[in-house]
């Protein structure tokens, strides 16, 4: 991973992004770009020293992610909250070739090489790695890291989709996505078979969004109330994708050292119930008649 941080040209920042403004500008953009295969991704990383938890937003994150509250480990999940504002201006941007309204997430594999201490210090690097194509469109890989005294502590990669007409005859295939086990090889999907055994059952509020945008910062209008769902094509909020990895993570446990993939099959319609079924390291989400909206994998590193 070092050798692709000294290749990509990096820029420093002092504070962390606001994301509103990031969202009015990707907002305002999106609809002069035209996302189409063969684009290529801007080649910068955006480097944030010094970072420093907040402590009382920390604790809204666990709250609502069903974790408890005040250990120093921080949860699997959480440095993806602190990376998002920077891949947000990142995606942003005028040179980020795909638009940002329309944006679907779509799957996100983390690797924890050793647990991360909530008054710890740490540097964020974010970077899109690559554009790839799906059989829907293109795919936007953002990859997070996180380092404490130089040492490569956590890394994520996660995948953006934007729809678009593709080439007739494309497989669809996305030649060296993302990762299976580590966050450095070739994706492969999260095994899909016969349900899982059912372990809990959620009733979600209709205001989990707003409490989870709270924490962490993401704000989008479709997560928030029914008219600004309405607004881009869905009938009632839906929960955030991360939202869900972290609530069954929650419920799961994870080891210090681990290494977690999970695809996001179908949006959360808020207020619902949601089943959460495990077994030997699998678990997933399913809805109303068996509907499958989150497979995911969390395993141990050798």
């Amino acid at each position: 991973m070092d050798d692709v941080m000294d290749a990509v040209p990096s820029r420093t920042l002092t504070r962390p992004p606001s994301l509103w403004p990031l969202l009015a500008r990707g907002a305002f953009l999106s609809p002069f770009k035209r996302p189409r295969a063969g684009v290529t991704a801007p080649r910068t990383q955006l480097v944030l020293p010094g970072v420093r938890i907040d402590l009382g937003r920390l604790a809204a994150y666990e709250r609502v992610c069903g974790f408890g509250v005040g250990a120093d480990e921080l949860p699997l999940a959480y440095p993806q909250v602190l990376g998002f504002p920077a891949a947000m201006r990142l995606m942003s941007a005028r040179t980020f070739p795909l638009p940002l309204l329309g944006l679907v997430h779509t799957s996100v594999a983390i690797t924890r090489h050793r647990s991360l201490t909530a008054t710890g210090v740490y540097e964020l690097t974010v970077r899109v790695d690559d554009l790839v194509p799906h059989r829907r469109g293109t795919e936007a890989v953002v990859v997070t890291e996180v380092r404490a005294a130089g040492d490569l502590v956590w890394e994520s990669r996660s995948t953006y989709l934007a729809r678009h007409r593709t080439t007739a005859g494309s497989t669809g295939e996305r030649p060296g996505g993302s990762v299976g086990g580590s966050t450095g090889g070739q994706r492969t999907a999260v095994a899909e078979g016969a349900p899982l055994p059912v372990l809990a059952e959620w009733q979600l509020g209709e205001d989990v969004g707003r409490r989870y945008g709270a924490a962490s910062g993401d704000r989008n209008p479709i997560h928030l109330h029914p008219l600004t769902a309405r607004l881009f094509g869905f009938p009632r909020p839906i929960a955030h994708g991360m939202w869900t990895v972290a609530r069954c993570l929650a419920e799961h446990g994870t080891p210090q050292a681990a290494a977690l993939r999970a695809e996001f099959r179908a949006p959360v319609l808020l207020p619902g119930t949601v089943s959460y079924g495990a077994r030997n390291g699998r678990f997933e989400l399913r809805g109303a008649g068996g509907r499958l909206h989150l497979a995911g994998e969390i395993l141990p590193l050798p």
